[in-house]
């Protein structure tokens, strides 16, 4: 059944993960299974949306990295798969991207999908993100000023998901009795990092390439999205960029010039300094150029070979660094 089916894509990960929750909460006790496009053959997915199930009164299929799904073929055979669903079943195609192949979305509205059920979760506006921290602190009876956010939107990947999972192990930590301290945010938040994009990019910064290749080995095992991590690197590189800037204008110790590029966090701050002495201006430009290579590689049928582009991509960005490595 098409009503069934649905296609989310973007990149603000915890506003998805609602709706798919949304969807679930309609199907109570349904049967889960989660498949991953370019590891998983299209008719393994199909299979299993056909099959009756002998234990649940429905299923839910979930098809993550759904914009890999490029072929003729496998999008005949889904659309197929689509057209024959019964009731009972439904289809949730994920995408961190900003949308899926066109061929394979205007292939689902023609079969029945509707409009509505394809929907695209942007990254929030900075007044969002905001916003959102304080209403989550709030309820939890803790206050936090504008130091507070500014700290914790420089440690953590913004989105949702992201910032709820970092900030739910920062509330034992802080007082319900008065303002919360930024250092203090700062101290728990560093202490209990798990990694992610930026603490890649602390590897990167000062050239640990053995470090760098495991936390992309670690990202990429616990299902993180290969092009998800290059986009937040790309935002880092970006912001070295804007840190050589003040350099070369002479006012990389101006604390007001460096909150306006986002580096008012002593940490945060240490790896711009540390990525400084390795890139010049040109460098950090050519990472941001490998950066946009390989997503476009991961975007190919290269896409299986994942784990390989991205140990290849660090191994080219680090050396990238080498060539230019400052001594001040």
């Amino acid at each position: 059944m098409a009503a069934n089916v649905y296609i989310f894509s973007g990149p603000e990960l915890g506003k998805k993960q609602d709706a798919v929750n949304s969807i679930k909460g309609k199907f109570q006790g349904a049967e889960e299974f989660t498949f991953y496009s370019g590891e998983t053959n299209i008719g393994a997915v199909t299979d299993t949306l056909l099959n009756i199930s002998l234990f649940a009164d429905a299923r839910i299929v979930i098809l993550k990295n759904s914009e890999l799904i490029k072929k003729k073929d496998e999008i005949e055979i889904l659309v197929s798969c689509i057209k024959s669903m019964e009731n009972n079943s439904v289809l949730i195609m994920l995408s961190d991207e900003n949308r899926i192949a066109s061929n394979l979305e205007e292939a689902c509205l023609r079969s029945g999908v509707p409009k509505a059920n394809c929907r695209i979760f942007y990254e929030m506006f900075e007044r969002e993100k905001n916003e959102w921290l304080v209403s989550f602190f709030r309820r939890e009876g803790i206050n936090i000023d504008k130091d507070c956010v500014n700290t914790i939107l420089e440690l953590v990947e913004n989105n949702t998901e992201a910032l709820g999972r970092e900030c739910s192990r920062l509330i034992p930590f802080l007082p319900k009795n008065k303002p919360a301290a930024a250092q203090d945010i700062e101290k728990w938040l560093s202490h209990n990092r798990e990694e992610s994009a930026k603490t890649l990019f602390t590897r990167i910064a000062s050239g640990d390439l053995s470090k760098a290749l495991e936390s992309v080995s670690v990202m990429l095992a616990a299902k993180e999205s290969a092009q998800g991590i290059l986009a937040n690197l790309a935002w880092c590189f970006r912001k070295l960029g804007d840190y050589l800037s003040l350099i070369e204008s002479g006012n990389a110790g101006n604390s007001f010039e460096l909150k306006k590029i986002g580096l008012s966090s002593p940490s945060v701050k240490d790896d711009y300094i540390a990525a400084s002495r390795r890139y010049n201006a040109e460098s950090a430009e050519a990472c941001l150029s490998l950066t946009a290579e390989y997503d476009t590689l991961l975007r190919s049928p290269a896409a299986a070979m994942a784990n390989i582009l991205m140990d290849r991509y660090i191994l080219a960005v680090i050396n990238t660094g080498v060539k230019n490595q400052r001594n001040y």
